[in-house]
C-alpha cells in the first residue's frame, strides 16, 4: 500500500468510484458526476493505493471564506474523504490528513474547513464545529406570517433557474461578503445548485425558481421543488426549499410568504438555513415549525497567527493563548492576540498565558458562532487570568450567525 500521492487525471473515475462506494454505493447521474469532475482540483487531490486499487481519497478545494470583519480568507475546502471498508484502522485516514495539512501549510492557506459525515472523526485532527444550520418542517396551514411594511411592493416572478443564474449569483456574492462562514464561490460553482437529476428529487417536481425584484433589480430568489400529495381530506403537498437569499427584509419576507402560500401544499421543508434566519421572527407559532439544529462547517486553524490576525474583533481584545496542537505542532505554544473592529495582530510571545485551549476550540470559536464561555463551561478552555475569558469571548463574537449555505 502506498502513502498518499497526488491524483492523476486518468485515475479520477476509479478514485471517485471508491468514494461513492464508501458513502453507500448509490450511483450518481451523469450530470452529477460530470459536475463534480469539473470542480475537482487534481493537484490538490490525494489518493492511497493498494496495488492498482484506490483505497483512500481526499481533496481540497481552493476556497475563500468570509470571516468576522468581512475579509475573505484563503481556506482549503477539505472534501471527498473516504477510506475503503477493507482498509479501515490501518492509518489510511491519518496519513491523508497528515499529508493534506502539510500541503495546506505549504500553500500559505491559514485555514482548512470541512463538513463531516461523522462528527467524531475530525476532532483528533484539530477541527472544531464552528457553524450550525437550522432545519424545519413548517405546518404552513397553522403557522402564519406577519410581514413588514413594504412587502407588497416587491414583485415576484417565476423564471427558469438557468435564465436568472447570473442575477441570483450576484445576490449570493453580496451576502457572502458580509456573513462569516459563507464561501466566495469559485467560477463554475454557481452551477452546482442547479443540479436537478431525477434521482435528486425524491418524488418532487423539477427545480423551480422565483425571483424578487425592486425597482427593476433582482433583490432575492428562492429555488424549490413541490412534492404533491393527496389524501381523503384533500391536497397536502410539500414545498421543499433548496435556496433562498435576499438583500433586504421585505424581499426576504415576500419570498417566504410566497412559499407559505403555494396552492395545494400544507407544509414547507427547509434545511441548511442560518440559525438566525428571518422566517423564525415572522411566524405566528414557532412550535408548528419543529426547528432543529445540526453541526455544519468544521474549522481548523492551520496557521494560528495568520488566521487570528485575518479577522476582526467586535470588542477590543489583548489576550495570550496557550495553544495545544499535537497534530500540527508548529501551532503549539503561546500567542498574543491584540485586536478590535479595525484589525488585529497575533504573534508568538513568552508572556504568561491568559487562556489555555487546543486548536480545536480556536477553530470552533473562530467564526463567532460558538462562544469561548460555552467551551470553558464544558471544560475545554481554561482561564488563567481573571477576566480574560469574558474579554476574549465578547471579542470573538459576530453580529450575525456564521453560516455555510451548501455542502462541498
Amino acid at each position: 500500500m502506498t502513502g498518499p500521492r497526488v491524483l492523476r487525471r486518468d485515475e479520477w473515475d476509479r478514485w471517485y468510484d471508491n468514494l461513492i462506494r464508501a458513502f453507500g454505493g448509490l450511483p450518481e447521474s451523469d450530470e452529477e458526476r460530470a459536475a463534480w469532475h469539473s470542480v475537482t482540483e487534481f493537484d490538490r487531490s490525494l489518493g492511497v493505493w493498494d496495488g492498482d486499487a484506490p483505497v483512500g481519497t481526499a481533496g481540497a478545494f481552493s476556497f475563500r471564506i468570509t470571516v468576522p470583519g468581512g475579509a475573505q480568507v484563503r481556506a482549503a475546502g477539505v472534501t471527498m474523504v473516504s477510506v475503503a471498508a477493507t482498509h479501515r484502522r490501518r492509518g489510511v485516514l491519518t496519513s491523508m490528513m497528515r499529508r493534506q495539512l502539510d500541503d495546506v501549510r505549504s500553500w500559505g492557506e491559514p485555514l482548512a474547513v470541512l463538513t463531516a459525515s461523522e462528527p467524531a472523526i475530525y476532532g483528533r485532527f484539530g477541527y472544531g464545529a464552528a457553524t450550525f444550520q437550522l432545519a424545519a418542517e413548517i405546518d404552513t396551514g397553522r403557522a402564519g406570517l406577519s410581514v413588514p411594511a413594504g412587502t407588497d411592493d416587491v414583485r415576484l416572478r417565476y423564471a427558469a433557474p438557468a435564465d436568472v443564474l447570473d442575477a441570483c449569483e450576484a445576490v449570493y456574492a453580496r451576502l457572502a461578503a458580509d456573513r462569516p462562514g459563507m464561501i466566495a464561490r469559485p467560477a463554475g460553482w454557481e452551477r452546482l445548485p442547479l443540479l436537478d437529476a431525477a434521482g435528486m428529487r425524491d418524488g418532487a417536481s423539477p427545480l423551480q425558481c422565483v425571483v424578487a425584484e425592486r425597482d427593476g433589480a433582482v433583490t432575492g430568489y428562492a429555488r424549490f421543488r413541490v412534492k404533491p400529495s393527496w389524501d381523503t381530506g384533500g391536497a397536502e403537498g410539500t414545498v421543499v426549499l433548496s435556496d433562498l437569499d435576499a438583500l433586504d427584509p421585505v424581499s426576504a419576507a415576500a419570498l417566504w410568504r410566497f412559499l407559505f402560500g403555494i396552492d395545494l401544499t400544507s407544509s414547507l421543508n427547509v434545511r441548511m438555513r442560518p440559525v438566525d434566519d428571518a422566517w423564525q421572527y415572522l411566524v405566528s407559532d414557532i412550535r408548528r415549525c419543529r426547528p432543529r439544529l445540526r453541526d455544519a462547517l468544521y474549522v481548523r486553524l492551520v496557521d494560528v497567527g495568520a488566521a487570528l490576525a485575518a479577522r476582526t474583533y467586535q470588542a477590543p481584545v489583548d489576550v495570550v493563548f496557550e495553544v495545544e496542537d499535537a497534530f500540527c505542532p508548529w501551532n503549539a505554544g503561546r500567542w498574543r492576540l491584540s485586536g478590535d473592529a479595525k484589525g488585529a495582530s497575533c504573534e508568538r510571545t513568552s508572556d504568561p498565558a491568559d487562556l489555555a485551549l487546543s486548536v480545536r476550540e480556536l477553530g470552533a470559536a473562530y467564526l463567532g458562532g460558538v462562544p469561548l464561555t460555552g467551551l470553558a463551561a464544558a471544560g475545554r478552555v481554561g482561564e488563567l487570568r481573571r477576566g480574560a475569558l469574558a474579554e476574549a469571548s465578547v471579542g470573538f463574537g459576530a453580529t450575525v450567525a456564521p453560516w455555510l449555505p451548501h455542502g462541498f
